[in-house]
């Protein structure tokens, strides 16, 4: 897994200015109070976790977000007819290849769940561009995985490309992020943006990616191309318009 690494904290120095050290001599005196790469975005720091705990106490937060959903089509299948360690190897490539085009443009790997993972852009690092941001991780998963799964089979893997690809649902719109739940504490973000961007997910095919309205407009302006049409999604009433990039 590669990914451009930053020197420094983006999320503290986007937020207060602060230059904190994240990689080499001068993040060791940092290390030692317990300063180091965030776990959910290595390019923010525990620092920056701080901002979450805040976030807990309060609740919930409403924050202006691009959400995005990578499910791995085919797996369920292939799990069938593999062995274990090469179901889990897949599925570690997955997440290897999601996380870092996340991270390349500052989104935060919320979730990872089965053969599915949740992201969020604008949080904590903030970027108005955060719509533009989603939708180029989203290409760039798109590539990671196929590359990850030619040379899988230049390997002698028995996976036919047909079998196996990434569908992908973004949309962009505030959310409520806060720790969710009762008997077991969640930090995620929830609402219709989430709502809408998993559905889209659901509906897109291996290869493609599903965008809204609103990403469409945020991101991509008037002048790109791409498949437009309604679809049916399940949870919601009326047709949703979604746009294949």
């Amino acid at each position: 897994m590669s990914y451009s690494q930053s020197r420094i904290c983006k999320g503290c120095w986007e937020q207060m200015r602060v230059p904190v050290p994240l990689r080499g001599p001068a993040s060791i005196p940092f290390r030692a109070f317990g300063i180091r790469p965030s776990r959910m975005n290595p390019n923010t720091c525990t620092i920056c976790e701080l901002m979450f705990t805040r976030v807990m106490k309060a609740r919930k937060i409403t924050v202006d977000v691009s959400v995005l959903f990578a499910d791995l089509r085919g797996y369920t299948s292939l799990s069938q007819s593999l062995s274990a360690d090469s179901v889990s190897s897949l599925l570690d490539d997955f997440y290897d290849e999601c996380a870092a085009a996340i991270w390349e443009f500052d989104g935060l790997l919320n979730k990872t769940v089965g053969d599915a993972i949740m992201a969020i852009f604008n949080f904590p690092i903030p970027h108005a561009n955060h719509a533009e941001r989603a939708v180029l991780a989203a290409r760039e998963i798109q590539r990671r995985c196929r590359a990850r799964r030619d040379i899988r089979a230049a390997e002698g893997a028995s996976l036919d490309g047909s079998e196996l690809g990434v569908g992908i649902g973004i949309d962009t719109g505030e959310a409520s992020f806060g720790e969710f739940g009762r008997s077991h504490r969640d930090l995620t973000a929830i609402g219709t943006v989430v709502n809408t961007a998993a559905r889209a997910q659901s509906a897109a095919e291996a290869g493609r990616i599903l965008v809204t309205k609103a990403v469409w407009e945020r991101a991509l302006g008037q002048t790109a191309e791409g498949e437009s049409r309604e679809y049916r999604l399940k949870g919601f009433e009326k047709p949703i318009m979604l746009y294949s990039i």
